[in-house]
Formats: structure tokens, C-alpha cells, sequence
């Protein structure tokens, strides 16, 4: 029964460390940059690992023809917020990556299956360095 108890001990600090590389994650996707392009660089969008739009530049000579640039603009958005999501995957997936110890020896303890196995994300090219471009 006490080693039960030492491998909940030892399951909630992982669990514990986990929460903390979470955080310290999402503050490093605050600060990373994915471009989105279209019209041969026309339209440039920029995203951050949080999938949030933080920069848009228009070449001047688009802005006399608004459904052109309205195009543009959706799809440099929708490259950027893919790319920004790819970006997340790959950062997140270090973190499940991980083994927890006794967690499969627990789960089943539990009848909660607890197969050990860890998964995977892949998430494409994504430079997660600076401007983010590919």
C-alpha cells in the first residue's frame, strides 16, 4: 500500500514539472514568428505560436483592388494560423513525448488501461526560429 502511495508522490511531481514546462511553453509560443504569404509575397501575415494574428503588410499597389486583397488576405491568414499550429504541435508534443514513471503501473491499478505507450505529433517544417518563415 506505501508504494502505492510513493508512486502518487512521485506522479504528482511529474505531474507538477509538467504544468510548469506548460506554462514556460506558452510563454516561448508567445514569442515565436510564422509568416503566411500569398500573391508572391503581396500580403504577408504574421502569427504567433499562440495562433494569434500580430503583423499584416500590404504592398500599397493592392489596395485599389479590394476583392483581390480581400483573397489575399484570407489566405496568407489561414498559412500563418497553419503554420502557427504546426509550430505548437511540435512544441507541445516534447511534453507528451516525456514517460511518466509508474503512471502505466497506476492507470491500471485504476482499470484505467494505462498501455505506457506515448504519442507523437507531427508537425511539419515549421523554423521555430526567428521570423518563422519556411
Amino acid at each position: 500500500m506505501f508504494k502505492g502511495l510513493s508512486n502518487l508522490t512521485t506522479l504528482l511531481k511529474e505531474v507538477h514539472q509538467i504544468q510548469g514546462r506548460t506554462e514556460e511553453m506558452q510563454q516561448k509560443l508567445g514569442q515565436l514568428r510564422v509568416d503566411g504569404r500569398a500573391g508572391g509575397e503581396m500580403v504577408t501575415v504574421q502569427a504567433d505560436g499562440l495562433q494569434r494574428i500580430v503583423a499584416i503588410k500590404i504592398e500599397p499597389g493592392l489596395l485599389q483592388d479590394a476583392e483581390m486583397l480581400e483573397d489575399l488576405l484570407v489566405a496568407a491568414t489561414n498559412q500563418a494560423l497553419d503554420k502557427s499550429r504546426e509550430l505548437a504541435a511540435e512544441e507541445f508534443s516534447k511534453i507528451t513525448q516525456m514517460q511518466l514513471p509508474g503512471l502505466s503501473e497506476m492507470m491500471s491499478k485504476f482499470g484505467l488501461g494505462g498501455g505506457g505507450g506515448t504519442s507523437s505529433t507531427s508537425a511539419g517544417d515549421s523554423n521555430v526560429g526567428g521570423d518563422g518563415s519556411k
